[in-house]
């Protein structure tokens, strides 16, 4: 059994027990947080859509981890000017391990 789930403006293929990056989602470590937003779900041949969701179907997942991504190195040069920019960004995430989807 798997399911389509929308957060962080992205979209996630999850099933019970895989762990999974998403965009930051308040919390603390530990904390239960539930995915509303549910796209499909699938059971071997049994395929729910949603249109654009699924109503009454939930995905339970628990925080594991509140972190900072590698950081990106930005670098901007204009030929000839002796403009030359350097910057870094580490993008906040979220960790999460799929307890539950319920139906």
């Amino acid at each position: 059994m798997y399911a389509i789930v929308r957060t962080g403006g992205k979209q996630y293929q999850v099933a019970t027990g895989e762990r999974l990056r998403v965009e930051k989602i308040t919390g603390e470590v530990g904390d239960t947080v539930e995915l509303a937003d549910v796209l499909m779900i699938a059971d071997g041949d049994d395929v729910k859509v949603g249109q654009p969701f699924l109503d009454g179907i939930r995905v339970s997942a628990r925080i594991v981890e509140q972190a900072k991504a590698k950081k990106v190195m930005v670098f901007k040069k204009k030929r000839r000017k002796g403009y030359r920019v350097k910057r870094g960004h580490r993008q906040l995430y979220t960790a999460l391990e799929i307890t539950a989807i319920s139906s």
